[in-house]
């Protein structure tokens, strides 16, 4: 689709309240922030390209320097470490699903545009434009195109 979404200023997204904090995830972020780790945020939508992108962000963080953030307690939790840890860091990995970059979008409006590596896992890849089901995709295959996309994800980290 061609047609321009204009920018939601105004536009308020109601959360409601909560008490508490996730235990796990404040451990995690706590020792995400001490180690200096890289956050890695994706996009988790239900179609194969979201499928895609969460499989890519979980072998990115894989890898030493990096972290998978929780960008649910990131955008929700504002007082939460997961946050914290996504604000202050110096750069935020965010690969998207596809050109719509829902999660990125939100992203530029927490932490500084220039820190966030924004990828479009799609554009790495190439296929299943026609797709929407996750089962649509051998699992084999889904592994395989993530490994892609994890692959180029680490190559342009590390040119920076």
């Amino acid at each position: 689709m061609d047609k321009q979404v204009p920018s939601l200023t105004g536009y308020v997204l109601k959360v409601d309240g909560i008490k508490g904090l996730c235990p796990a995830g404040e451990a995690w972020a706590n020792r995400q922030i001490k180690e200096r780790a890289t956050p890695v945020l994706s996009c988790e939508g239900a179609c194969i390209r979201g499928e895609i992108a969460r499989l890519a962000a979980g072998m990115v963080a894989e890898e030493a320097g990096y972290g998978r953030g929780c960008h649910a307690e990131t955008f929700t939790v504002p007082y939460s470490s997961m946050r914290r840890w996504i604000e202050e860091a110096e750069r935020v990995v965010m690969i998207d699903g596809c050109f719509l970059r829902c999660h990125g979008r939100i992203l530029n409006n927490l932490v500084d545009e220039d820190k966030v590596v924004h990828i479009d896992a799609l554009k790495i890849y190439k296929k299943y434009g026609d797709y929407f089901a996750i089962d649509d995709v051998p699992e084999e295959e889904r592994k395989a195109v993530a490994r892609q996309v994890a692959d180029e994800v680490l190559a342009v980290m590390s040119s920076d």
